[in-house]
């Protein structure tokens, strides 16, 4: 390692490269202050431009807005109570309600430390133990890559939201689009259908332009637009940590920073998880329970530092076995491989200097990162109050300039189009599209290595069970999809229970509507009933008085006719 280290340092102090790394830590931090704009998109968005730039430049660029996206979210969830990222959603627990107490910067603050260490402490793991995993990988052969594929295909029942089915689903959808072009064994056309630009297969950078930018923008429109505003009084505190704090938050921080890098490693977990379960068990360590969910600085500190964290981890599975941690790391793969930079022990060692120059880089993403969020966060504050009419023109000319710029030509932008409208429709039929994306990249290296495999056994499938190396693979394979099939089923019946807590309290309400409807019958008869009863009572009152006053008329007559009789 220590030979790499000076060349990488040379190559990596560049003026070129600093600008984009600013650039880079710049973008994604205004696009993760947005709500309904996530890192995904943005790399997506400015992947293209990558393709333009050499392999540390580029890779700079791209990290500067995975790790910063991961802090950008933040702000909107401490701010105006929405996350701007999914992992985010943690955060906003107690941000939220440390700034309704009027301490906006304070919350602003702890979630920007706790997000640069947890993202440091990750890079340097990736620096130390990346070239150790290389030297693994370098002794795999072709049945062994197999069961990595195979094994990064478990990612799919992890991200396949409620249904493992519609998971599977959308990962053969995304199989099969990598197996548009030419045939990578014998070079004859597959599902080209006479199309002579399909030969070369789809563009990975122009599909996901569709399936995540292009989605977002048809999403938008059967939505309300709103805009969101801030409060002056979140923005003028002082902004003071006190010591008590400081010392509060250091034991969360590297107790979620080491869970963030342990789930980051895990192909198909993601800075979600990490920050759920690193809030968690930061309460549970805590002298102060009471104050999480009320403006804990414990709890600002334990999620940010933790979905931080995952940054470096993700790319040891990526730049070791070619198996993304997650789908943004997946897009992050192209920008290698369009430079030559394929994954395995060769980037530790025939390419080290640039891979060194590409690790010791993301330390500087982060130092970069807390030195625009101390100076620029009253800027990512407005940005959350930018009106999502003016947003999504801007995004609409990003995904076709970036899809006409991969080949300069107009057939891209009309694939991009299509995947835009297959997209749509595989959202209203519920499919995810993470694992399409996962399809898309394993697809060509899961084929490629079986039929190596096969072919250097005569067809034998004993092959796949031949090494240590497989068996390894495969106890974790097994492992791993245990581990989720129990998470979907404990999942699944959390949801029963709450259906049903919910039907028995809609039964109650229901009971308490008849009982107060019949209660409401029972009064209004009786009000009825009292109501004939006075009517009738002063009918006969009536009719009485109405007696009386004949009789009296009666009486007065007869009198007068007895006076008219003595008189005469």
């Amino acid at each position: 390692m220590s030979e790499f280290i000076i060349p990488a340092s040379a190559l990596l102090f560049t003026f070129e490269n600093i600008m984009w790394i600013n650039l880079g830590v710049f973008i994604g931090a205004v696009f993760a202050c947005i709500p309904g704009l996530s890192v995904i998109l943005c790399v997506i968005l400015f992947l293209p431009l990558t393709y333009q730039l050499t392999a540390i430049p580029g890779m700079m660029f791209l990290l500067g807005i995975y790790c910063a996206g991961s802090y950008g979210g933040s702000v909107s969830a401490i701010l105006i109570n929405t996350p701007g990222t999914p992992h985010a959603a943690a955060t906003m627990l107690d941000g939220h309600p440390l700034s309704k107490k009027g301490r906006s910067r304070v919350a602003l603050k702890i979630a920007l430390y706790a997000s640069t260490i947890g993202g440091t402490i990750s890079a340097f793991m990736l620096l130390f133990l990346g070239p150790q995993v290389a030297k693994v990988a370098a002794q795999l052969g072709t049945a062994e890559y197999f069961m990595v594929c195979v094994f990064g295909l478990t990612i799919i029942a992890g991200v396949s939201g409620k249904s493992i089915i519609k998971g599977i689903i959308s990962a053969c959808i995304g199989l099969v689009i990598s197996c548009i072009g030419s045939d990578p064994m014998t070079g004859y056309d597959r599902l080209t259908f006479n199309v002579d630009r399909l030969y070369l297969g789809l563009d990975l950078a122009i599909c996901l332009i569709g399936l995540f930018a292009l989605i977002e923008i048809i999403a938008k429109a059967d939505g309300t637009i709103q805009q969101l505003k801030l409060s002056e009084r979140k923005k003028l505190d002082d902004g003071v940590i006190t010591k008590d704090e400081k010392k509060r938050m250091v034991r969360p921080i590297l107790m979620s920073s080491f869970i963030g890098c342990m789930v980051g490693i895990i192909p198909g977990t993601g800075a979600a998880e990490a920050s759920w379960f690193s809030y968690n068990q930061a309460k549970n360590m805590s002298k102060h329970k009471e104050e999480f969910g009320h403006g804990s600085v414990e709890g600002i500190a334990a999620a940010e530092s933790a979905n931080n964290a995952v940054t470096g981890a993700t790319l040891i599975p990526l730049l070791t076995l070619g198996i993304p941690g997650d789908g943004t790391v997946a897009i992050m793969l192209s920008a290698l491989m369009i430079n030559g930079l394929n994954p395995g022990l060769s980037l530790f060692t025939t390419d080290g200097d640039i891979m060194y120059a590409i690790m010791l880089g993301l330390i500087l993403v982060n130092i970069f990162m807390l030195i625009q969020g101390r100076y620029l966060t009253q800027l990512f504050a407005k940005v959350v109050a930018v009106p999502q009419e003016i947003l999504t023109p801007i995004i609409v000319i990003f995904c076709y300039a970036g899809a006409y710029s991969i080949n300069k030509n107009y057939f891209d932008v009309s694939v991009a189009l299509y995947f835009g409208i297959a997209a749509w429709l595989l959202r209203k039929l519920d499919l995810p599209a993470i694992p399409i994306l996962l399809g898309l990249v394993l697809g060509n290296m899961t084929e490629t290595n079986f039929r190596r495999a096969l072919m250097l056994s005569d067809g034998n499938i004993s092959i796949f069970f031949s090494s240590v190396y497989c068996w390894i693979f495969i106890a974790l394979i097994v492992l791993a999809l245990a581990a989720i099939i129990k998470g979907k089923i404990s999942e699944e019946r959390k949801m029963r229970a709450l259906h049903k807590e919910m039907e028995a309290e809609a039964a109650a309400e229901a009971q308490a509507g008849v009982a107060t409807a019949a209660a409401a019958a029972t009064a209004t008869a009786t009000a009825a009933a009292s109501a004939d009863v006075s009517a009738n009572a002063a009918g006969s009152d009536v009719a009485a008085d109405a007696a009386s006053a004949d009789n009296t008329s009666s009486a007065e007559a007869q009198d007068a006719a007895d006076s008219n009789k003595s008189g005469k």
